[in-house]
This record gives C-alpha cells, structure tokens and sequence, in this order.
C-alpha cells in the first residue's frame, strides 16, 4: 500500500470514528433501536421487549439518559427512543427533544410492560429489540457497534438481514491498516485540510461539556473536586478537565460530544488534556491538531484489539494516547512518543470496566495521569522493559498484548462484574 492509499484510509478512519453523539453510547444505541422499531412498525407500541448482551446491560444500568428528567437504566433509554427519537439522527437520536417529550417518554415507561433480557455467550454488543402494538410487531437488531443496524422485520417480513459471523466493525474501514509508525506519518506530515473540520468540531464540543461539568453539578463533581484540592497546574488541569465532561455526560449533560472508538469518554480524554496543555505551551493551531491526530488514532488503534466493549477500561488506552499527543506538543519524537504509550499502558492496565456512570470521571482522571507519568519517565531516561509483566519488545506487540488482555483475558471478569451489578 502506498503513501498516498495510507493517508486516504487514515483519515477515513477518523471521519468514521469522530463523530457526534448526546449521552453514553449505549443508552444512546438502546435509544436508536427504539426509534428505529417504532418507525417501522408505525405506531407506538404497547409492549416492549429488549435482548441486550450482558454488555450491553452493564453500560446502560447506572447512567443518566439524557432527556428524560435524569432516568437510569435500559427502560429509559428505550422509552425515549420510542417516544420521541429520530433514527435517522444516529448517535444524536434524541437531541432536540422538548420537556414536553420528556414527560411523554417518562409516562410511557411508566405505563408499557418492558421485557429484558440477557443474550448469553453471545456477541459482545449486541442488541435485539422488538415492539408490539396488538397483532403488529417490529424487530431492530444493532450488532458489534452503535449504529450497526443488521436486521430489520415487520409483520414476519425481513426488510433487512445482514450476517453477523464475529466481532468485528462492519461497515468500517478495516483498522488493521493502523501502526505506530504509520499513524506517526501522518499525523505529523499529512495534510490537515481534510481532518481540519473533525478536529474543530472535537476541540469545540469536548473543551464546552467540560466547562460545563466544572460550572454544574454532575455526579461526584471529580473535575471540580480535583481543581478544588490540587490546584490550577497544567497537569493537574488537564486531568481535571477531563474528568468534567465525563462527569457531565454521565450524569444527564444534553451537550454533545465527539466520540473515539464509540466512546463519548474516550473522545473526550484523548482531546481536552490536549488543548489544556496546548494552551500552557502556547502550541499554534497546527501543532495542536497534529497533536490530536496521533492521539485520537492511537487511541483507535489500541481499542481496535480490545473491541468496542470489555472489562478493561476505555479510558485507559485513550488516556496512553493523550500522554502521546502531550508528549508531541512538548516536540517528543516518534521514539518518545511510542515508548510514553507503553509505560502509560504498563502503569493502568489493571483498571476495569463496570459499566457507565459517575466513577468513569476519575479513572479518566487516573488514566490522563498515568499518560503524563510515561511521558515524564521516558524525558528522565526511564522505561519499561520487555518482561516487566504484560511489557513486550516492541509498541506493535505491547498494543496485541493489550488487545489480548482486553478481548480474550477479561472475559469472565466482564461476566462477573454483570453478576455483581445485578446483585447476584
């Protein structure tokens, strides 16, 4: 593959994964099923009834849905879908929507019998949502990513049936294209006027639900507690600030975000710490973006071996590229740059996934620190070696192993974690 297919695909990649979704994603994919059943089946309907992987359940349990007067859980999540989303908004299906809306979708859940259901030994993420209304019936499945719709019936009538044979992206670039030396080539040599829109559009929606969950109060408040406790440093303020847009949108934020990797709180870690400290170096515009290129594609990257749902903690491998992208706006060197994921990698590995909700401000807020403690090893001539635990020989082996550890090593943690949030 040349230079110029490479660049092509890279920045197909981002435009795929960059976009703009209101609220945690699965709620928000829950959401989209919902809308999607009920345009097809053309009515409201009377009964509901959800199949989710348990993965799907664990994401959804404890975190706010937007627009629905701060309601948690699956119910929520599908009944203003029903209500009121617009399928073909996406990952903003239930933007826009009034109070009057609001209250409606709360009736509803109030008053329809949900069903819900656990796919067991299934897919990862994987949902099967039908609805009825008297003899009428509709059936949305969304498969492997949040608007991967695969299989649509009416009234028995398959009006779509894609196969699903694994976990993968489809419908997406294949991200098997991506390397720690190919992202550095870009990033830092491509043009910018194609990504340029993308990376605006993430710095202004990401820094603005940040502000925003400093000034409100969301959650546990961690970025506003951070702030409180160590001070205004860049360091400091660059974990901070992250952990406020994530302790907004956990915790009901109608402002959008521009997700990475399906995540809103990935897209969030590996572009706020950025432009905080693009800020305190004085970085021009094209050095910042630069930035974000490698931080958003490594990101990518390394999730891309762990699957868009786990036990091991998002924040964790956007955190590791945010300490990249760090490390460039500093004038790191590809060296620098690869050697500070793997250390960030090497300190947080351990940090798992229990679902959406308030705490993921501060493994975000962990997970920035661990990216800026690589980086600051690596300028002090310390490192990592192969050996040290899940370290490898090599940044290409270090993100397989992450992608081992993620996919294949945590699955009966993932599995326990469910039976603990579900009380069993």
């Amino acid at each position: 593959m040349n230079g110029m297919e490479n660049e092509q695909l890279y920045t197909k990649i981002l435009t795929e994964e960059l976009v703009p979704a209101m609220g945690c994603t699965e709620p928000i994919a829950l959401a989209l099923a919902g809308a999607k059943a009920r345009e097809v089946l053309g009515c409201l309907p009377d009964r509901v009834v959800v199949c989710a992987s348990g993965s799907i359940i664990k994401n959804v349990k404890s975190v706010v849905v937007p627009h629905t007067d701060r309601m948690r859980g699956i119910p929520a999540a599908v009944s203003v879908g029903i209500v009121a989303g617009d399928a073909s908004r996406m990952l903003e299906v239930i933007s826009g929507i009034s109070a009057e809306q609001t209250r409606a979708a709360k009736e509803y859940m109030e008053n329809t019998p949900i069903e819900i259901h656990c796919i067991e030994g299934g897919l990862t993420f994987d949902v099967l949502l039908s609805v009825y209304a008297g003899e009428q019936e509709a059936t949305v499945r969304i498969a492997n990513a949040h608007t991967n719709i695969v299989f649509i019936r009416h009234n028995g009538q398959v009006l779509l049936d894609i196969p699903v044979k694994c976990e993968s992206d489809e419908g997406m670039t294949d991200h098997s294209v991506l390397s720690g030396e190919g992202i550095w080539e870009y990033a830092t040599t491509a043009p910018l006027a194609p990504v340029k829109p993308l990376l605006d559009r993430q710095i202004a929606y990401n820094t603005a639900i940040a502000a925003e969950g400093i000034a409100g109060e969301y959650g546990a408040c961690i970025g506003r507690v951070m702030l409180t406790a160590y001070g205004d440093g860049v360091r400091n303020r660059a974990k901070a600030m992250a952990a406020a847009g994530s302790d907004a949108r956990m915790n009901g934020c109608e402002l959008p975000v521009i997700i990475n990797s399906g995540s809103g709180n990935q897209g969030i870690t590996c572009c706020v710490p950025l432009v905080e400290y693009a800020k305190e170096l004085g970085s021009d515009r094209e050095t910042l973006y630069r930035a974000l290129l490698l931080s958003n594609l490594l990101a990518i990257h390394i999730k891309s071996g762990i699957g868009r749902l786990s036990a091991y903690c998002g924040a964790v491998s956007a955190g590791a590229a945010a300490g990249a992208g760090i490390a460039y706006l500093h004038g790191g060197d590809y060296k620098t740059v690869v050697h500070t994921v793997v250390n960030a990698l090497g300190i947080v590995s351990g940090i798992i996934c229990d679902g959406a909700k308030a705490s993921c401000a501060a493994k975000i807020a962990a997970s920035v620190d661990a990216g800026i403690l690589g980086f600051d090893m690596y300028r002090q001539g310390k490192q990592f070696v192969s050996g040290d635990g899940i370290v490898a020989k090599g940044f290409e082996a270090n993100v397989r192993n992450i992608g081992r550890l993620g996919r294949d090593g945590m699955k009966t943690t993932d599995a326990e974690i469910l039976r603990m949030m579900l009380g069993k």
